[in-house]
């Protein structure tokens, strides 16, 4: 999928997972073959496989296959392939700003940026979704109509770990449970992908944004989310949680008139292409603190 890299060049790329879902989703034998893949028992032998230590041989060609920098990781044994995929990044890698009225990125990824409008739904990559689905609540999505989305989708060659967005007061975790799909925008051509994706959200209460919601979407096969906390007073920029190995997706929604995102990923979106972030870069800006203009 095509995307804007961290130096403002557009890059167009097809990666093998691509082509392996495009077959799946779009081959009446990919169809076929996919049936089996998405059942939970699949997922979880899968899981524990990926858990085990006879998957660590599986390391060392993962690493050379997606062009990944071992020296940005702290070093250690790893004991299994998840072991290895929930790996954590060495300090200093990924700075974030210290003003509180920037909304951060709480993960590497590819991301774009849309506006809820009043009927309630956004686009990713030509597919419209309903934040009333998404949520499965109609109350909670009329409070987010006219703020925007932002969605972060991960690949396998990012850090897994993610962040908190902003400080304040997080609610509970509503966990959501759902069949196993891929967050690769071919697979909604042919199924309704966030209505069958396990996810978790909460809800962040902040001075900055207003309230704030922040889910992870786990995707095909495994893709499973371990959240830390619930219920409690976090920090933006202390670790939320982690995914274990499969596509992942997070989704940031804010309230009408609470954040002004940044002006190249509004661009970037509405030509069609994501835009490489890296975890804590800027998502857009404050504007309930703003001093009042004259």
């Amino acid at each position: 999928m095509d995307y804007i890299d961290l130096l403002g060049n557009k890059v167009e790329n097809t990666t093998e997972q691509d082509k392996l879902l495009h077959f799946l989703y779009t081959n009446p034998v990919g169809r076929i073959l996919l049936k089996p893949l998405i059942r939970p028992s699949v997922s979880k032998l899968v899981g524990k496989f990926l858990s085990s230590r006879f998957s660590t041989r599986l390391i060392r060609s993962f690493i050379q296959k997606n062009h990944i920098d071992m020296k940005e990781y702290k070093k250690q044994t790893y004991l299994s392939f998840n072991d290895f995929f929930t790996r954590e990044i060495k300090e200093g890698f990924r700075p974030f700003s210290g003003n509180p009225e920037i909304l951060i990125s709480p993960c590497d990824g590819k991301a774009s940026v849309y506006p809820i409008r009043e009927n309630t739904t956004f686009s990713v990559k030509h597919t419209e979704y309903t934040l009333r689905s998404l949520l499965r609540s109609r109350k909670l999505a009329k409070q987010f109509q006219g703020g925007y989305a932002y969605i972060l989708r991960l690949t396998v060659d990012d850090y897994h770990r993610y962040l908190y967005a902003a400080s304040g007061t997080q609610s509970k975790n509503y966990h959501i449970k759902g069949t196993f799909h891929t967050v690769n925008p071919i697979a909604n051509d042919y199924l309704p992908i966030y209505k069958e994706n396990t996810r978790e959200y909460t809800i962040i209460h902040t001075r900055e944004f207003s309230d704030i919601i922040q889910m992870e979407v786990g995707a095909l096969l495994v893709g499973k989310i371990h959240n830390h906390k619930q219920c409690c007073r976090v920090c933006r920029g202390d670790e939320k949680g982690f995914f274990e190995y499969g596509g992942s997706t997070i989704i940031l929604l804010t309230k009408k008139g609470a954040v002004l995102p940044r002006k190249d990923l509004l661009k970037n979106t509405a030509d069609g292409y994501e835009t490489k972030l890296l975890q804590g870069n800027p998502l857009g800006t404050s504007l309930l603190t703003q001093p009042p203009r004259h």
